[in-house]
């Protein structure tokens, strides 16, 4: 198994920052892909920011705005947020994919979600 452990979120005022944590552990596991999602109320679970082996995606929406960094020694990734706008208000989900030792078979992984909230 794998575990996902996210930090950061809270409130803040529109126009302002916040950093998102997320670090992923897991024993005969290697790490592969790393990135957010994230579902607001009454809408579906969206990708937010994505880092591959080679490849960074970002949702057009936060282009500009949010930049992913990744620490592939610590299998750690952070989501830079900024200028952040009531319309990103959302429950904030780091996911990783997880490759067995030995195996092609990869697996999605989870964290259980911190919310963002962006109010005056």
């Amino acid at each position: 198994q794998v575990q996902v452990v996210e930090s950061g979120g809270g409130l803040v005022q529109p126009g302002g920052s916040l950093r998102l944590s997320c670090a992923a552990s897991g024993s005969g596991f290697t790490i592969r892909d790393m990135g957010w999602y994230r579902q607001a109320v009454r809408k579906e679970r969206e990708l937010v920011a994505i880092t591959t082996s080679n490849t960074e995606n970002y949702a057009d929406a936060v282009k500009g705005r949010f930049t992913l960094s990744r620490d592939n020694a610590k299998n750690t990734v952070s989501l830079e947020m900024t200028s952040l706008k009531p319309e990103d208000t959302a429950v904030y989900y780091c996911y990783t994919v997880a490759e067995k030792d030995g195996t092609f078979y990869r697996f999605q992984y989870w964290g259980q979600g911190t919310q963002v909230t962006v109010s005056s």
